[in-house]
Formats: structure tokens, sequence, C-alpha cells
């Protein structure tokens, strides 16, 4: 069923960074990293230019609200496939080729729908468009983590979602200035743009390493000590990495060749038996808890709010297509802004009391949007309180997701798992994820004609609140933990963290100084394999 697409793995050998001075960052490994992480702008300006590009379609080629519905949410369907597909495709000819494949089948998606005669052509263009999107989503945090430095590997690893958001507010601006031209052209443009970004990273991703643990995989080590030596922030560092490199794929410590025979290992059905079938009480709280935070980062209603935003507009009484795509343009603004501020916030203040704020302020600004638009809709004037106040709370909204539930979701799933485990349990996280995104996505629209869009964020208010419990219930916090001490916080449900969020633990390195691996998974101290 599912790719083991991802998998962090953290070194319990990596020297504590309260216990030296902290290096300057490396800023060849940042310039990479950064390269890397414009493939997430693949996926977010596609997110962004379909909200306002919507609009278009469907006057142009006279479609349905359930067709517009299936167009934009699809691609959260499409995108596992790439994500499968890319997993086994970095195994055989690297990151950095992956990388440049992805954008390469990601322009031909945007030509396609740039040049859609129909409706059915469209959606064959969003089908390409969405397995390179699936590329993209898997290989640049796997890329960025692995090519990261101790030292940086926190704040690095977070910046494909920052680009991300970044592409939705790409995504947002073309909305906003192709608007100004025909209705056949208009639309058009805003999609076929899309593949601009993509010629661009497939032409910069030539200047950057290959991923160092990638090609120890292979047995080049020679190839990856130089690199190492690059991205590393001292000697010493180069070298505990490559040590650690080594020690997962199963080299002895002693073998200093440039070239080395592998010998692959593949143990993944021991794995899925111990992950669904006989799990002990810690791993099935980790699996729950894994489950259960990725359904409620989509289920609360992110995509309906960034898909749809100028529908909620419209809702809330702007009736101008400018007005409302430039208040589409407010919401990636503010929703790119909190990102930047979450990748401070994340190691200092901790993930489980960033995320439970977080939460709490979905909450407050879905009851707030839901108060506001039933009374819009209930009112046979123009209330310019209410429709100031929906279009505050949809930024508020956006504030607080990015600040917590955003990041955190993919950061606390990656951390939790053991690592024999991680692989296979960040793959269904992330099925799990784009599933209940393509569901929300692809209902929106009928289920506001059901209940209305205040009746609608009323649910998503429900369904924000639920998952408030379920943070502060089954999520400890884990900032500051080793390895092994994270395993040993889960196993008894309704415990909380009693002194991580002071960094008692040993060892800083967590989700953030975490490294993402593709390749074999069998023990603890064995390289991870793809499975099927």
């Amino acid at each position: 069923m599912a790719e083991a697409e991802v998998a962090a793995a953290l070194s319990p050998n990596e020297i504590e960074p309260h216990q030296k001075k902290q290096p300057s960052r490396n800023k060849y490994s940042l310039a990479c990293a950064m390269l890397a992480s414009m493939a997430s702008i693949l996926l977010g300006y596609d997110i962004g230019v379909m909200s306002g590009a919507a609009m278009y379609i469907k006057r142009d080629l006279r479609i349905s609200d359930v067709e517009i519905e299936i167009l934009a949410g699809i691609i959260n369907l499409y995108s596992p496939i790439g994500s499968y597909i890319a997993g086994r495709t970095s195994d055989w000819i690297g990151r950095r080729y992956t990388i440049i494949l992805a954008a390469v089948i990601f322009f031909v998606g945007a030509i396609l729908m740039g040049f859609s005669p129909n409706y059915g052509f469209l959606m064959f263009g969003r089908f390409v468009a969405g397995i390179g999107i699936g590329f993209a989503f898997l290989i640049a945090p796997v890329y960025t983590s692995e090519i990261s430095p101790t030292s940086s590997r926190g704040f690095l690893s977070s910046l494909p979602e920052v680009f991300l958001n970044g592409g939705i507010l790409l995504g947002y601006i073309s909305n906003y200035v192709f608007s100004k031209l025909p209705l056949r052209i208009g639309w058009r443009l805003m999609l076929g743009v899309g593949a601009i970004p993509s010629m661009f990273l497939a032409i910069a991703v030539l200047a950057m390493p290959e991923s160092p643990r990638w090609l120890v995989s292979q047995g080049r080590i020679g190839e990856a000590r130089t690199i190492l030596n690059k991205i590393s922030d001292s000697k010493q560092e180069a070298h505990q990495r490559l040590a650690d490199i080594k020690l997962t794929a199963g080299i002895p410590q002693d073998c200093n060749d440039d070239v080395v025979p592998i010998t692959k290992n593949k143990q993944g059905e021991g794995v899925w038996k111990e992950l669904l079938l006989y799990p002990t009480p810690a791993v099935r709280h980790i699996f729950i808890a894994s489950l259960g935070i990725h359904f409620f980062a989509q289920a609360t209603g992110i995509d309906a709010v960034v898909l749809y935003s100028p529908r909620i507009f419209e809702n809330a009484g702007i009736k101008s297509d400018s007005k409302k795509l430039l208040a589409t343009v407010a919401v990636g603004f503010v929703k790119t802004v909190f990102i930047l501020v979450a990748t401070f916030f994340l190691d200092r203040v901790g993930r489980r009391k960033l995320l439970l704020s977080s939460v709490s302020g979905l909450i407050i600004s879905l009851l707030t949007l839901a108060v506001s638009l039933t009374v819009v809709n209930h009112s046979k004037t123009t209330l310019n309180w209410a429709v100031g106040l929906s279009i505050a709370s949809v930024l508020c909204y956006v504030g607080s997701f990015s600040i917590g539930s955003g990041p955190i979701t993919w950061v606390y799933s990656s951390e939790i798992f053991p690592l024999r485990l991680r692989a296979q349990g960040v793959a269904i996280g992330a099925v799990v994820n784009r599933v209940t995104s393509g569901v929300i996505s692809m209902t929106f629209l009928s289920l506001t004609k059901a209940i209305t869009t205040g009746g609608a964020f009323f649910l998503f208010a429900g369904i924000a609140a639920a998952a408030w419990v379920f943070h502060y219930t089954l999520l400890p916090e884990t900032r500051g933990k080793t390895l092994e001490e994270i395993e040993g916080s889960f196993g008894n449900f309704c415990r909380k963290s009693t002194n991580s969020a002071n960094g008692e633990g040993h060892n800083r390195n967590s989700s953030g100084n975490g490294q993402i691996q593709l390749g074999t998974n069998g023990q603890d101290q064995q390289p991870l394999t793809s499975v099927d």
C-alpha cells in the first residue's frame, strides 16, 4: 500500500549542543537546503493558484461546483502515487536527479493545464502535475534533512514548509495579476506560469551535491566524505556524521575505501507486523498519535480555507473579484509570516505547548468565522463589521495553523517512531494526511450547500475541539529527549510530559536534528529500505 517514503534517523552519538559553542551556520549547506526546498514551491503554487483560477475555470468551461471540487482536490489523491514512485526512484538514481525529475514532471503538467481546451484535458494535466507534486512532496524534506549539519538541522529541515507557504502566496499573487486578462486567457496563464519555477529548479539543482547518505548507501564512501566536509560545521562533525551513516548502512567503521560493496537488506515484513499486528503498548500509542495528529491537521479545514478563500470571502459579502483575490493575497502573506515565526519557536517553546496553543487559536477563529458568516447569511443588508470580522477570522485561522499545527504535524510524527519503524510509520501518516486533505477539499462546496458556509465552520470548530482534547491527552512533549527517551514517553495513555519541556533530556536532536532517509529498514542500527 504505502512506500517507505520518509524515515528520520536520529543519531544518538551526536554532540549535545549545550556542551559546546554553537558554530556559525554553514553557508554552503544553507544554499543547498534552500535550493532543494524550492521543490515545495510547486505544491504551494498549485494550491494557491487553484483557489482563484477555479472561479474563472467554472465560468469559462461552464462546469458545476462538484466538478470544481474534484478538480481542486483530486491532486491530493494523485500526489501519494508520485511519492511512492519517488521513494523508489530516489533510491535508484539519487536524491538530486529525483528533484530534477519532479521539476520536469510538474513542468509538463503545468503546460498541459495551461493549454487545456476542456475539462477532461485539464483533469489529465492535473494528474501529471499531481505526480510531480508527489515527487517534490517527498524528496524536498528528505534531501534537506540529509544535507543539513547538526547545528542547523532543525532550522533547515523546516525550510520545505516555509517554501510551500511561499508557493501558496505566489499562487495568490498570480491569481490577482492575471485576473485582469480576458477570461479564456487569464486562468490558463495562472496555471501555465507554474512551469517557470519548475524550470529554474531543474537547472539550479545541477549545482547541488548528492546526498551523502545516498552515496554511502551505494558504497561511494569517498564522495560522501568529500561532501560531508563541505556541508558540516567542522572536520570533527563530518567525521562523526560519516561514522553514523556507515553504522546505519552496516559498513564497518575501519573501512575507509573510497568505494565498498553494499549488501541490501530488506526486512519490511517484520516491521509491518510489529507496527500493525503485534504492537507493544508504546508502539500502539505512537501509531495512534501519529495517525491522529495527521488526521486532525487536515480535518480542521485548512485546505478548505486555502483553496476556497475567494468563495468564503464572497459569502462574507465581498462581491468584487479583485477584492476577493486581494484578500486571498493577505491570507497567503499571513500564512507565510507565521510559518517563519514557527521555525524559530519550535525548538524553544516545545512541540506540545505550541501545538495546543495553535489548536486553541483554531477553535476561537473557526467559531468567530462561523458566527460572522451565519450573521451575514441571515442579514438582508451588507454588514461591514461582519465582513471585517470574517476576514480577520480567516487571517487568524491561517496564522494559528501555520505557527503550530501545520509544521508540528510533520516534525512530531517523524520523531516519535522508533528508527526500525519510522519509514513505515511516517509513510502511513503521510497517506492519512493527503487522503484527509483530498476528502475535505473535494466535499467542501457540497458541504456548504447542505449546512451553509457558517455551518461548515461550526463543524470544523467542533473537530478542532476534539483535536485539542486528543493532543492534550495523547501527545507527550518530545523536545530535549533522546530517541530512547521519546519512545519511553509513550505507552501510558493520558500521560503528559514531565521534564522535557525544560529540556532535561540528554540530546536535543529530536525532529529538527533528525535526518530523513530513504533506504532499508531492519533494526535500529541497520539501513532503511523501501517496502511495498
